[in-house]
């Protein structure tokens, strides 16, 4: 497993690394990268478009930051198809209702799977969260996959994991963190 001093998109190089190594070494071909304006996106799927892979690119909901706004524009959605890769946009797993639960009554169960999964990092818990999400929408099946998430822009967490969908969330398994900021 690498560690980075710390979380940020100074490491998505090392993460696009371990990706391709476990790619070659593992003969994984489904691989999940969050990516909000698409630019971790676009250096997954450069790197990726010459090989047999099912590359998912999975974004913040409609409206994530203001009602009715996309945060990755159609041109760059365009750009990730091209280069071959599909791009999901959803609600999110662990947000979605639970969030407007939350901002009324200030509890909700989506909302402590969340922060219990941030122990281990921001990056972690979006990798389960869009594992979660492109095996709901079908991209991906429920087998092992890469997932490719970071702390803010950028990537900083790679891991692997057995994919399953929302309504079966305690049957997926987080099998290996390949790499992750060490959150010192």
């Amino acid at each position: 497993m690498s560690y980075f001093a710390k979380p940020g998109p100074e490491n998505t190089k090392a993460c696009l690394e371990t990706v391709l190594k476990v790619i070659e070494e593992r003969g994984i071909r489904d691989i999940v990268v969050a990516s909000t304006y698409g630019d971790t996106g676009l250096i997954f799927a450069e790197a990726l478009k010459d090989k047999d892979v099912n590359l998912v690119i999975v974004t913040h909901n409609v409206g994530f930051r203001e009602p009715g706004t996309h945060e990755m524009t159609e041109e760059v959605r365009e750009r990730l198809k091209k280069l071959g890769a599909k791009v999901y946009t959803g609600t999110m797993a662990l947000r979605g209702i639970g969030s407007a639960i939350k901002s009324q009554f200030h509890y909700s169960e989506e909302t402590l799977i969340a922060q219990t999964l941030r122990i281990f990092g921001q990056g972690l818990k979006v990798c389960v969260e869009i594992v979660v999400m492109a095996c709901d929408a079908g991209l991906i099946p429920p087998e092992d996959v890469i997932a490719v998430a970071g702390t803010a822009r950028g990537a900083d967490t790679v891991a692997l994991i057995k994919a399953m969908p929302s309504n079966k969330f305690f049957n997926l398994k987080v099998r290996e963190i390949l790499a992750k900021p060490g959150d010192w």
